[in-house]
């Protein structure tokens, strides 16, 4: 195993640190998060387009670049420290994974290459309003109507549900309970019957919508994989979406840090700068330990996502709940160390904490996956 990334690796991350201070520097997230959609589409449009990010990992059959996870984390690292306002997570990581684990043959041929384009936005409807991450959190049914389906329920917290073209949703079996009976299915997003609207939530960096099922009536094409069959596909998709939002959580703990020490080294109390200070050292120090450490977990979840390993379902849990609990950590603790303007609009502190508040529930939080872990390897 070796943890150095590669020369293209980092020519990657290069790249994409420098679009990203040019087109999502603080002054631009704000502009951003007061707009309906929630990110700019022609900064979006340029990502598809010219960077071509949203086709890392998908195949190169699937009009992708056919990439390995790697790269992905790369990515997701250096758009967490920009704070970048964009479909990503939603559109490639939760939807574009689901289709690659559980979509069919035609499913993948017709939605893939604009996705991996950016010409289409998908979103993955999983949670409703119980706010669980498990199979038994699926109460939203489906039921056969000749030779269509009929899906009915709420799906809640659904990241970017609200502007989203293409839907994937979770629902199960009239009858059936836990991991039993769930399926998946995808279809555009205008079908009648979908019911959407934005959800008003703390951090309006990453919007979150309702999206509710009243009686669609979808083809049995739209069924992903066989009927009932649909858990396994979804565990695998939260799983490698896991790896990726820890990634992402990592490059935002070490923004939190380095506007911590940058500060530090400016702010004069008592005649003298207030990174100086013991107090403020140790807390600078206590940063960089829970961020080199997250890193470390993040990374081996990602070699273990492009590996294909069988440690996947454990390292991508271990991960989320460590860089969940370092990244709010460091955002907090960034927000003491800028004392009173912390919380100021003005200051870019509180934009991290709300994101790094977000992102510790999303996917499930620290104690759910620590809870995975010690299901999955058996205690």
């Amino acid at each position: 195993m070796n943890f150095a990334f590669s020369e293209d690796q980092e020519r990657l991350r290069a790249s994409a640190r420098s679009f990203l201070a040019d087109c999502s520097s603080t002054k631009q997230v704000r502009q951003a998060m007061e707009t309906e959609r929630g990110y700019d589409p022609e900064v979006w449009r340029r990502i598809g387009a010219e960077l071509g990010w949203p086709a890392v990992i998908v195949p190169e059959e699937y009009g992708g670049l056919g990439l390995s996870y790697l790269e992905l984390v790369v990515l997701m690292e250096e758009m967490g420290r920009a704070l970048l306002c964009a479909p990503f997570l939603s559109s490639v990581c939760l939807a574009g994974n689901a289709l690659l684990a559980g979509g069919t043959e035609e499913q993948k041929q017709t939605y893939l290459p604009t996705i991996a384009s950016g010409e289409r936005v998908a979103a993955l409807a999983f949670t409703e309003p119980n706010g669980r991450w498990d199979a038994s959190a699926i109460t939203a049914v489906a039921r056969r109507a000749g030779g269509d389906f009929v899906l009915r329920g709420v799906k809640t917290f659904v990241v970017d549900g609200h502007g989203a073209d293409v839907l994937v949703v979770a629902v199960r079996r009239e009858g059936t309970r836990a991991e039993e009976g769930v399926s998946l299915f995808v279809f555009p997003a205008d079908t009648p019957g979908i019911e959407r609207r934005p959800l008003p939530t703390l951090d309006q960096t990453r919007r979150q919508a309702e999206v509710a099922l009243r009686d669609v009536r979808v083809p049995a094409s739209a069924l992903m994989g066989g009927d009932g069959q649909g858990w396994r596909a979804l565990c695998r998709t939260l799983d490698l979406a896991a790896v990726a939002i820890s990634a992402e959580q990592v490059g935002g703990a070490e923004r939190c840090l380095d506007m911590s020490v940058e500060y530090a080294k400016q702010r004069v109390q008592f005649g003298r700068p207030i990174g100086s200070f013991q107090a403020i050292k140790h807390k600078c120090a206590d940063m960089l330990l829970r961020v080199e450490s997250a890193r470390s977990a993040s990374y081996y979840a990602g070699w273990a996502a492009a590996e294909g390993s069988d440690e996947l379902p454990v390292a991508a849990s271990l991960a989320k709940a460590y860089c969940s609990d370092a990244y709010f950590r460091c955002a907090a603790e960034s927000i003491q160390i800028h004392g009173g303007v912390g919380f100021t609009w003005e200051y870019d502190v509180h934009l991290y904490f709300k994101r790094a508040k977000s992102s510790e529930t999303l996917l499930g939080d620290a104690g759910h996956h620590r809870e995975l872990v010690a299901q999955r390897i058996g205690l």
